[in-house]
Formats: structure tokens, C-alpha cells, sequence
């Protein structure tokens, strides 16, 4: 079987000086960890496509593809060799044309909540929590994990 690395999408939602954040629950990776929206890409399916999707099945949100830009990617390798690839998309929420964000999958997320994007609260996922720092300094790779 050829090597894949699977591709991540996540939207980075400000308002002001802070970002939308998701408590994971009940999904079997990280629960009781905050995150931004964020999942994978499907098949036949392209990133911007994807992390538009994501907002509206997780946040309730309608953004459109020129509501998001590529702000930064992150290689993420974790123990045992797993290496994913994550692109960090950044949209500025209007609540008159997005909507307002609401927990859409109560059954997989425990709540949502604005947090200053630069005072995360401690328990953020570590590769979601590596995205919002490339967003925040204008990184545009960010390799999580690996050696130096």
C-alpha cells in the first residue's frame, strides 16, 4: 500500500481580538480538548470545499469560498510515524451574512465559545493550538512534532 498522509482542514473564525472554539466529545480522539472547526477532506472533494463544509456541519455557519484564505499549514508528526497534514483557513465572522455559530453536533462537541486567540485556554489540542500560533506570527509552515 503507497504512503498517504491524510489532509486536515480548519477554519479559523475571529472576531475581534478572539476565535471560535469547539469542546470535543464523544468522538474517541481528543475529547474534553478545545478545537476550531475542523475535519477532513473527503474524496473527490477539494480543500476549500471541505473546510466550507465543516463550518456548516459542526458551527451552522454559511461562508463562502471567497470568505476563507490560507493563513497557514501545519506537518504534524506524532508518535509512531503518523504524519498529517493540516491547512489552518481564516475567515472573519459576519454575523449577517455567515449566520451565527451554534453547536450543530451536540453529540460530538460539548459546547462552543469564543477564547482570545492569544490566551488559549490550556487544554487546546496541540495540533489545533499549533495553527492558531502560525495564523497568529504569520507562519506559513509549521512542523509540529518533528526533530529540529
Amino acid at each position: 500500500m503507497p504512503y498517504t498522509i491524510p489532509l486536515d482542514v480548519f477554519l479559523v473564525l475571529s472576531r475581534g481580538d478572539e476565535v471560535l472554539l469547539a469542546l470535543r466529545r464523544n468522538t474517541g480522539f481528543a475529547d474534553g480538548r478545545w478545537n476550531v472547526p475542523s475535519g477532513k477532506v473527503e474524496p473527490g472533494e477539494s480543500a476549500v470545499v471541505a473546510v466550507l463544509r465543516e463550518a456548516r456541519e459542526e458551527v451552522g455557519l454559511s461562508l463562502a469560498a471567497a470568505d476563507v484564505r490560507l493563513v497557514t499549514t501545519v506537518h504534524l508528526s506524532r508518535p509512531g510515524g503518523h504524519a498529517r497534514i493540516g491547512l489552518f483557513f481564516h475567515a472573519t465572522h459576519d454575523p449577517v451574512r455567515h449566520g451565527s455559530p451554534v453547536n450543530a453536533e451536540p453529540h460530538k462537541c460539548g459546547g462552543i465559545a469564543w477564547y482570545p486567540a492569544a490566551a488559549l485556554p490550556p487544554d487546546t489540542e496541540p495540533y489545533n493550538a499549533a495553527g492558531l500560533a502560525g495564523w497568529l506570527t504569520g507562519t506559513p509552515l509549521v512542523l509540529d512534532g518533528w526533530p529540529a
